[in-house]
């Protein structure tokens, strides 16, 4: 990774799911216009591309979900305000209702704060991500939300080749289908993610959980 800093940062997640049958070339459209919104003044970090795997695994006590998307778009901000103001500029508005939302029939988003995050402007190809989603059976139970964020802290100490575990409480619940809690765990090298089982962290907590939405992503090469 490059250009780093260490502080607080608001984490933004889209998840995407193109329609079926879309074009390649319109695809790829779609792709580079949003990345081209790296270019407002108050994004931090940005990255978007097509999801390496959506909620595959073997596992028969993790409740995962149905759902599946394509893509996925991460970026970063200082603050929430920062955020409000990416989300209302309007070559964000344009881009979301030109290239966006004529080729995809469903979207996710997700937000939350996390601590001590890496702020990057520019993450290297190879890098890879995996975001998991978490809807909890009972959403105001304070102590369940502790023991899942001890949890997912747990993950970093647990697992080789991570660079970092950010995680937080959403938000944005209005466009996030329930999801309250999201992890996301990066390593330097896809072959630290090939060897982690989705579900990992997952498991002593597991009932609390609702549903679960886990996605991978590896950093394209340019």
């Amino acid at each position: 990774m490059s250009s780093t800093s260490t502080s607080q940062g608001v984490e933004h997640i889209v998840l995407l799911k193109v329609k079926d049958n879309i074009e390649s070339s319109k695809i790829n459209t779609m792709i580079n216009e949003v990345q081209s919104l790296v270019t407002i003044e108050q994004v931090r970090h940005f990255i978007v591309g097509p999801l390496l795997t959506n909620n595959k695994t073997t596992s028969t006590t993790i409740p995962f979900s149905d759902l599946s998307y394509t893509h996925l778009v991460h970026s970063r901000y200082e603050s929430k305000e920062d955020l409000q103001i990416y989300n209302d500029h309007p070559n964000h508005i344009n881009v979301v209702r030109g290239f966006v939302f004529p080729i995809c029939d469903d979207l996710l988003v997700i937000d939350w704060i996390g601590e001590d995050v890496a702020l990057l402007s520019h993450p290297l190809p190879g890098i890879a991500f995996r975001l998991s989603l978490l809807k909890l059976k009972d959403e105001k139970d304070t102590k369940v939300k502790e023991e899942v964020f001890r949890a997912l802290r747990g993950i970093e100490e647990n697992v080789g080749g991570v660079s970092y575990v950010s995680y937080g409480e959403n938000i944005s619940p209005e466009r996030a289908k329930g999801f309250s809690i999201a992890s996301l765990v990066i390593f330097s090298r896809r072959e630290g993610l090939d060897r982690v089982e989705p579900e990992e962290g997952l498991v002593k907590v597991k009932g609390y959980l609702e549903s679960v939405v886990v996605v991978d992503f590896v950093v394209p090469s340019k």
